[in-house]
């Protein structure tokens, strides 16, 4: 591969424009492509952004052979299908979140990466951000002590959506939502789970709309989990160690991370570097790899991504969550119980769905950003005038996810 990475967006959503805009921010890649179900959105969105080529059918955008990489922003029901094309064209992809519906599906996307030697990863942003380093070297210095438990939660008022609400689409608040805070357990704690404690809040289609997961590890540490898509949560994870703790801000996109000791007298407080949208890591990450010629990315690599879907997979069999096409039985290895019966299924009169919109969330206004090379180091630092915060006051990713899904793409 010569010259600039030539990205084609499959989808038309909003967070395909966030990528798109992306990409004209970021050294040493291009959006080159467009490709949606009907060549008039493809067209509309090919001239919102300057994309070269716009394609009416994903089977065209994949048979184009100048395309280097395939950004798939889709709802998470048409996720398999969508990279299985590319990947049987040769193409290599990076998914959205959640990366599949079930294990059962990555396991055979998976399958297809290994046979043809191309590259597939999941785009779980916060897997590859410069914060994610900071939080590993904190912990590693022994600050805190020895990490006994930690809690994490993110919630945004979104239950209106198509995406979230319809079990065809592959919603629910665990797949859209609890999947960071999973990730954030993961990646403090590791994955030797043990036992996994669940509870859900339905909506009347059988929709998970709330989510508190409590995870044991083989070393005793514990980690509590809470996803809404009913309310804005703070979004705060907390680390808690012997010696003291770290509160991080945002777990969705981490503005700051700040120590504290026993006596909750702060000791340390460290920024997020500046940043174009934050999903320039993950494509940079791309670039790296598929000029080494490695089929996944260090930054989450295959085995990670099986976890969380074996996590989730066993968090809904628990609680009744099924997407049509399921599995009757999905093979997961932990002990636990939910609290999932009959009486529960549905939300409570008052907070049942509607047909209301939901009340966005207001638009950051930024400077625009300097693009980002890969040959720039980031670094963490004290200085508020060395470095942005990266919290996108509720302009979040899971936001960005697509606000008009009704007959169209994320």
């Amino acid at each position: 591969m010569f010259g600039r990475t030539r990205v084609a967006i499959m989808g038309t959503g909003r967070i395909a424009g966030i990528m798109a805009d992306t990409l004209k921010g970021t050294k040493g890649v291009v959006c080159y492509a467009v490709g949606s179900r009907t060549k008039e959105n493809a067209d509309k969105f090919a001239s919102q952004y300057g994309v070269k080529k716009a394609y009416g059918s994903y089977a065209e955008l994949v048979s184009d052979p100048k395309v280097d990489l395939v950004y798939v922003a889709t709802p998470h029901s048409e996720h398999f299908e969508n990279v299985k094309l590319a990947l049987s064209a040769g193409k290599p992809v990076i998914c959205e979140k959640a990366f599949m519906l079930s294990e059962k599906q990555a396991e055979q996307v998976f399958k297809i990466a290994e046979e043809k030697s191309v590259l597939v990863t999941e785009a779980i942003w916060t897997r590859y951000m410069p914060s994610r380093s900071k939080l590993n070297e904190l912990l590693a210095s022994n600050v805190i002590g020895e990490p006994t438990m930690l809690t994490a939660n993110l919630g945004y008022n979104v239950s209106a959506k198509e995406r979230i609400n319809k079990p065809e689409l592959g919603g629910g608040a665990l797949l859209d939502l609890g999947v960071y805070a999973l990730n954030f357990a993961s990646m403090v704690f590791g994955n030797d789970v043990t036992d996994i404690v669940s509870m859900c809040t339905y909506n009347n289609l059988g929709v998970d709309m709330q989510d508190s997961i409590t995870l044991r590890y083989r070393n005793g540490r514990m980690a509590v989990l809470n996803a809404t898509a009913l309310a804005n949560s703070d979004r705060q994870g907390v680390i808690y160690g012997t010696k003291g703790y770290i509160v991080v801000d945002n777990i969705n996109n981490i503005g700051e991370i700040v120590v504290y000791d026993n006596t909750h007298k702060k000791i340390a407080s460290y920024k997020s570097p500046r940043q174009n949208t934050g999903y320039e890591y993950e494509i940079l990450a791309c670039v790296k790899a598929l000029s080494e010629g490695w089929i996944e990315c260090p930054e989450m690599p295959h085995s990670e991504t099986l976890k969380m879907l074996n996590m989730m997979d066993f968090i809904r069999k628990s609680n009744g969550i099924k997407f049509p096409g399921d599995e009757d039985s999905p093979v997961c290895e932990y002990e636990g119980t939910s609290a999932h019966n009959e009486n529960s299924y549905q939300l409570h009169d008052e907070i049942q769905l509607t047909a209301e919109p939901v009340q966005e969330a207001p638009e950051e206004t930024t400077e625009e950003a300097t693009p980002i090379d890969a040959g720039i180091a980031l670094e963490f630092g004290t200085d508020q005038a060395e470095a942005d915060s990266a919290s996108e006051s509720g302009d979040e990713k899971v936001e960005q996810s697509a606000s008009n899904l009704q007959g169209s793409e994320e």
